[in-house]
């Protein structure tokens, strides 16, 4: 039986994770750890409620450079701040596919992200648009790119009497555009079977997110400016650069099928978010 902790400040909840012997859990939504405790898949010896929290980061501040995200931002809050719409279109996409409305309207973005899972429908996209997370403890902060943060499957940097206590995503360079595209067994609520998030400047470079098609959510990103006009050259690149996809079969879908697939949702995604170029709102 685990045992609940409501601390009202950062300090306390520090030190009662650092208390445990990594046996403790943050919580903060708890769409993911409360069906795991239903399960019997995780059995913390203790919860730490972080939502009586009084000193954690703002859910979210706007500043010139971009965006900050704090530990209690909502997936419904995130997809529907006018900023976050604007100058993150790909990840307003990918939130707005995490389960359901219910469920958006607790679930926390930062949390999604230090699940860890190879398919959490976020990761993509804020790989795509640069993230970078804090990390604090007892001994203090560090910061690293989301693109280190993921492990392996169920894995991240945020070690267990650690919490992430900000999303960094910095502002993104006028005439740039991003998508995020998902492919699921059937509509409505369920797990990704590929996604796929890209964002393209507006010279053409092309960054891309990857979901489900490995052991860890990743990044790449192609070797020559995209041209709107080679179709044939597109292909090709993308057939190049997604060769670091290392999918498995699973019940939602084959190895052979999410290779075609991963394939399919980059080119739309990429084409996507080129036609999202638009210097003028990027610039506002």
């Amino acid at each position: 039986m685990s045992k609940y902790y409501r601390p009202t400040s950062r300090a306390e909840a520090l030190a009662a994770l650092a208390g445990e012997g990594g046996t403790a859990r943050a919580m903060v939504g708890g769409t993911d750890l409360l069906v795991g405790l239903r399960h019997h898949t995780v059995e913390p010896s203790l919860i730490v409620d972080l939502k009586t929290v009084t000193d954690l980061p703002e859910p979210i501040v706007v500043t010139e450079d971009g965006v900050l995200v704090g530990p209690t931002l909502t997936m419904g809050e995130l997809a529907a701040h006018p900023v976050v719409r604007r100058w993150y279109p790909a990840l307003v996409e990918a939130a707005l596919t995490v389960g359901s409305v219910a469920i958006r309207n607790r679930a926390s973005l930062i949390a999604n992200s230090c699940n860890g899972s190879p398919a959490a429908d976020t990761a993509p996209a804020l790989l795509v648009h640069g993230a970078t997370v804090t990390i604090e403890s007892v001994e203090g902060e560090r910061t690293a790119p989301l693109s280190e943060f993921f492990l392996g499957p169920r894995r991240t940097l945020c070690g267990p009497a650690e919490l992430v206590t900000r999303i960094d995503l910095p502002r993104p360079e006028a005439g740039s555009g991003s998508a995020f595209r998902r492919l699921t067994r059937r509509r409505g609520v369920d797990l990704a079977t590929v996604s796929v998030a890209a964002g393209v400047d507006r010279d053409g470079r092309v960054v891309l997110g990857l979901g489900a098609v490995g052991p860890r959510p990743i990044r790449t990103a192609l070797d020559v400016p995209f041209d709107p006009a080679d179709g044939p050259g597109l292909v090709r690149a993308l057939d190049e650069r997604l060769e670091v996809a290392t999918p498995i079969s699973d019940i939602r879908g084959s190895r052979e099928y999410r290779v075609a697939m991963v394939r399919v949702l980059a080119k739309r995604a990429v084409l996507a978010a080129a036609d999202r170029r638009t210097p003028e709102e990027m610039a506002s």
